[in-house]
């Protein structure tokens, strides 16, 4: 058998992570002959660090045979160490009355930490991926911080507006969701995205083709995928956990996988697709070695598509306007 892999998760008691690690220790994300070594990091509250050890008591009841070992901490430093992947779930949740910029120079703060210290601890080969929202920018944040490792070893989720997609595509075709691909979302993890159906096939059909009706592909498809989660936090009074945690798992195992073929993810940009340079954009991906992959350059781009990639842009661009000190 391999030897373990160090996987840091950060906000390790969290509803989301409840969802993952039971994944990761199952061998779902790095494969089933890859152990693990989980070193899950919760904030010092007393409370918190109590569900932890919970969290903690139930993967150990489960008897995962590639579970090796569980690092409980609330100080990065330990759960950073020696870390291939670090996996940044946690974040500060918007509160009541709460504006965007108050959000994000919060959590910007949160990910100037944890961006210092898995520069300074973690594996040589460390690949971070951000989930903790707004995750294009806190990646983004989280990057800046580097002088060891290289930017490029950090990524943000979209896979979570993708696998929406295609459900709601799926739907609309009355098709199978393998049926679907080449479904790349674009820019923000916010409602200004951009799934790009235009690319998109059913069994190698354009999508266009087989959903004439060209308005609901312009408003009501891109609407839904785009307020998904706001949907979510009316109907269960608590924002996406499951969906989330999947879309994690997905993320890794395609990055981490050649030949997964063209998935969406955020990654720098150097001005690809009209997006500006240094910003984190989803983008169309496909993975050229385990764990590093590159952007694909040859998505074609209607116009419609261009004045959907600029208004994600845009948002893109004032948020770091808002975070500018923290770069």
């Amino acid at each position: 058998m391999k030897p373990p892999i160090r996987v840091a998760v950060t906000g390790a008691a969290g509803q989301i992570c409840y969802s993952l690690l039971p994944r990761i220790a199952a061998g779902e994300m790095l494969g089933l002959d890859q152990p693990v070594i989980l070193q899950l990091l919760e904030i010092p509250a007393e409370k918190a660090q109590l569900a932890l050890k919970g969290v903690a008591m139930e993967l150990a009841d489960c008897a995962f045979p590639l579970l090796h070992g569980m690092v409980l901490t609330s100080d990065p430093k330990v759960a950073f160490k020696d870390a291939s992947w670090c996996l940044l779930v946690g974040s500060k949740p918007r509160g009541p009355g709460m504006e965007r910029a108050d959000l994000l120079k919060d959590n910007g703060r949160i990910f100037v930490g944890q961006g210092e210290v898995i520069d300074e601890v973690a594996a040589d080969d460390a690949k971070v991926v951000v989930v903790g929202n707004p995750c294009n920018t806190n990646a983004m944040i989280c990057a800046s911080r580097f002088k060891r490792l290289p930017k490029t070893s950090v990524t943000a989720m979209m896979r979570l507006d993708q696998n929406r997609a295609l459900a709601q595509l799926a739907a609309k075709c009355g098709c199978g969701i393998n049926d679907i691909s080449d479904i790349v979302v674009y820019g923000n993890h916010s409602p200004t995205m951009f799934a790009d159906f235009f690319n998109a096939k059913v069994n190698d059909k354009e999508v266009t083709e087989v959903i004439a009706d060209r308005a609901w592909l312009e408003t009501d498809f891109l609407s839904i995928v785009g307020k998904r989660g706001a949907a979510i936090i009316e109907a269960r009074g608590v924002s996406s956990a499951t969906s989330a945690a999947n879309a994690l798992i997905d993320h890794v195992k395609s990055l981490n996988t050649v030949g997964s073929g063209i998935y969406s993810m955020a990654v720098r940009s150097a001005g690809e697709y009209g997006f500006a340079s240094e910003i984190w954009s989803g983008m169309p991906c496909r993975t050229i070695a385990p764990g590093r992959y590159e952007i694909v350059p040859t998505m074609a781009l209607t116009a419609f598509a261009r004045e959907r990639i600029a208004k994600t842009n845009a948002e893109l661009l004032s948020e770091r306007e808002v975070v500018q000190s923290l770069l």
